[in-house]
């Protein structure tokens, strides 16, 4: 019985390392359609089914938060949202949950935009979640809509707020309105927060602004563009920044209210989970293929 057992053992160590090397193979030649349909679903799904991955506070991100949270019901708020659609996916999330915020607070906001291309969306999003919070316009928040200028619109509104924006923008003369009652100009404000996408944004409401006016400040922005805002949060010239999609899912988690940012946050922590399982396997089956070539040409 021996001798037919060292007949038949070379041929089933054989055919065991041609199976092993053959799944190998075919693991590496995976078609690529499969790889981007695994991606696509561990991105689609938590969009639809947000887990809600804790996510650790930043600092600067609770320098707005705890500012807004300290201040008392009926102080004014000025939002400026400075962008457009094309960076809707990160400053979208950031001023729905400052809005939430501010609208809970009982705070009388004041909203506008430095972009004209980001006037109908800036309105919808101020309109939305007024709505949802049951806020009345003209008492509780107005819109100001857009006025050229760009920083001399922010001069104008620190020497008069009336003469930058005679109107809101449904047309409504601005003098005479409850929720501006007692302010004149970026003076008797109490605190600003500027979302910004670019130029106009954070920095122009800073030189032009905070530092002739003398009011509070804090800022949103892009991913990209939070660490050229860094040296006004160190310097304290600003008290607080928002940045990107995680530092709106940070803003949501803090007022308890997860939304478009935490879901998206989920999404990329599962894509990236995905794509470092999907490189250890590959590089497992590859370092198995040449261990198993090495065996076989031994």
């Amino acid at each position: 019985m021996r001798g037919p057992a060292r007949l038949f053992s070379p041929i089933t160590d054989h055919v065991s390392l041609i199976t092993v090397m053959s799944f190998a193979e075919r693991m590496l030649k995976i078609d690529r359609r499969i790889i981007f349909l695994v991606i696509g679903l561990c991105t689609l799904l938590p969009l639809l089914y947000p887990v809600g991955l804790p996510i650790k506070i930043s600092s600067e991100v609770r320098g707005v938060y705890d500012h807004i949270e300290s201040l008392p019901e009926g102080a004014t708020l000025v939002l400026s949202l400075d962008f457009d659609p094309a960076s809707k996916p990160e400053l979208y999330p950031q001023a729905i949950a400052l809005l939430r915020h501010a609208f809970k607070k009982n705070l009388r906001v004041i909203a506008l935009t430095l972009w004209v291309s980001g006037t109908g969306m800036a309105e919808q999003i101020v309109t939305q979640v007024a709505k949802e919070l049951g806020k009345e316009t003209g008492k509780d928040y107005t819109f100001l809509g857009w006025s050229p200028g760009g920083q001399a619109v922010i001069i104008n509104m620190g020497q008069d707020l009336y003469s930058a924006f005679p109107s809101d923008y449904s047309g409504k003369p601005t003098k005479g309105l409850p929720v501006l009652e007692g302010v004149r100009n970026l003076k008797d404000i109490t605190y600003l927060v500027s979302l910004g996408a670019g130029r106009p944004g954070v920095e122009e409401w800073y030189v032009f602004g905070k530092d002739k006016y003398k009011f509070e400040m804090g800022g949103g922005c892009t991913g990209v563009m939070a660490p050229g805002l860094y040296p006004l949060l160190r310097s304290g010239q600003i008290n607080g920044l928002i940045g990107g999609l995680r530092g709106a899912a940070e803003y949501e988690s803090l007022i308890d209210q997860k939304g478009k940012a935490v879901a998206g946050m989920d999404a990329q922590s599962a894509t990236h989970v995905a794509i470092i399982v999907l490189v250890i396997i590959c590089n497992l089956f590859y370092f198995s293929m040449r261990q198993q070539k090495s065996v076989g040409q031994g």
